[in-house]
């Protein structure tokens, strides 16, 4: 591939529409501040002409560096950190979709991830960023899974961090923030306020920033995984799937978490790049499923309009807990604009599809992740699916990143005296 001409992309603000070159803004529309979040637009043509679902697909660099064409890095090659990001696998969920009577049910496990969440890919493109504009710092706030991304690819290039966290974070969480050598800052507060807090701090000691949407990277990071769904949907094509000529396969429907926004925010982008490329022939309706107690998005989507108001989020689902999503507005156009839905589902629905998934499929999810499963459930329950729909199922992160909440649905060990006697007396 050739490695990407920062020229072919530009801003647009996603509340106003004004345009800005690539060097002309860092963060946000300055007529909206921390508000006007920034999408990246690219040169089509000039993509087109540099690289081709063919080409990438005898790529043998699978992880997101495949895509390199597509990211808006000077030299990715260059700056990208070792650690292997992306390329998860995209298992034919049998098992589950017998249970749902769904035919062609696939599940993208992205706690594969090197620190076990989707988040990597965000954090990997934003540190490519930092090492390329040679940045002293990066910092963020994080309810730990951002954290943890920044922290790890940062370790491995080696750049130091500074993490904003909630102190109720996930002690596991929190582990991996210190273990890769971050500065760990535990805010005695929420999302909400560890991230306005961050935000303070990027201004005061103008250290980068990677905080989600804030940085317009991480949605670039993010869109990835919409890539290699409909590439790995095209290699070979499942039973079910669509294949645009010279391009790649397609879902029905992808299911996601949604907390800030982002990630279906970067699904959105990633379908739209390959649509406006040609590489796929049509857009998959996204389906954002949020808990209950932090549905800011599902509220603003429910009443026709993408004005967010804020929430009191309360879930054990703490990765898509946030008061105020910072990119709601286009987390709603995202599932309005690919006619999509929003659904909730509330903190039981998301344990027992923790313990199913992991009996089903063998892929453990933390809460947040296995939100998009219970979603699934619930709209197969709705009837707002077909049997014969190719679906996928995003699983965002890993159940080793709170084995408090999985162990209420995993049931107990039994304890035994070490002899066959205490054996045989047991019922198997």
């Amino acid at each position: 591939m050739v490695n990407y001409n920062p020229m072919t992309y530009h801003f647009k603000c996603t509340l106003c529409g004004e345009e800005y070159e690539a060097r002309q803004v860092r963060y946000v529309c300055p007529k909206h501040g921390d508000d006007g979040i920034l999408d990246t637009i690219f040169d089509y043509k000039k993509i087109a002409a540099m690289t081709s679902p063919k080409e990438i697909a005898d790529s043998r660099d699978y992880s997101i560096w495949r895509y390199s064409d597509l990211l808006p890095l000077d030299k990715p090659h260059q700056s990208a950190p070792p650690l292997h990001v992306g390329w998860t696998p995209l298992y034919h969920a049998t098992k589950a979709g017998k249970q749902l009577g769904l035919h062609n049910l696939y599940i993208k496990d992205d706690g594969r991830n090197p620190t076990a969440s989707f988040k990597d890919r965000a954090s990997a493109v934003v540190v490519a960023k930092a090492c390329e504009m040679r940045v002293d710092m990066i910092t963020t706030a994080s309810t730990g899974n951002a954290g943890a991304a920044l922290a790890g690819l940062a370790a491995a290039a080696q750049m130091p961090t500074v993490i904003f966290v909630p102190e109720t974070a996930p002690q596991a969480k929190i582990a991996q923030l210190l273990i890769y050598g971050s500065r760990v800052l535990l805010v005695k507060g929420n999302y909400d306020q560890a991230f306005d807090l961050c935000l303070a701090v990027t201004k005061e000691f103008g250290w980068y920033c990677r905080n989600t949407a804030y940085n317009p990277f991480t949605v670039e990071g993010k869109k990835t995984a919409a890539f290699e769904i409909c590439e790995q949907l095209s290699l070979p094509l499942p039973r079910g799937g669509r294949k645009a000529a010279e391009g790649f396969g397609t879902p029905d429907r992808i299911f996601v978490s949604v907390g800030d926004g982002n990630i279906i925010s970067g699904l959105w982008k990633g379908l739209r790049d390959l649509a406006a490329l040609g590489w796929i022939d049509k857009m998959p309706m996204l389906m954002g499923i949020q808990a209950e107690g932090s549905a800011a998005c599902y509220n603003a989507w429910k009443a026709g309009t993408e004005k967010i108001v804020p929430v009191s989020a309360v879930t054990i689902a703490d990765s898509i807990s946030a008061d105020m999503p910072r990119d709601g507005v286009r987390a709603v156009r995202a599932v309005r604009e690919t006619n999509g839905a929003y659904l909730t589902v509330d903190d039981n629905e998301i344990l027992t599809a923790i313990r199913t998934l992991a009996r089903s499929e063998a892929v453990f999810a933390e809460p947040a992740a296995a939100t998009a499963y219970a979603g699934l459930v619930k709209a197969v329950r709705q009837g707002l699916v077909k049997s014969d729909e190719t679906i996928v199922c995003l699983i965002t992160g890993s159940g080793l990143k709170d084995i408090k909440s999985a162990m209420q649905v995993a049931g107990e060990g039994t304890h035994i005296e070490p002899t066959l006697a205490a054996v045989r007396k047991l019922k198997f």
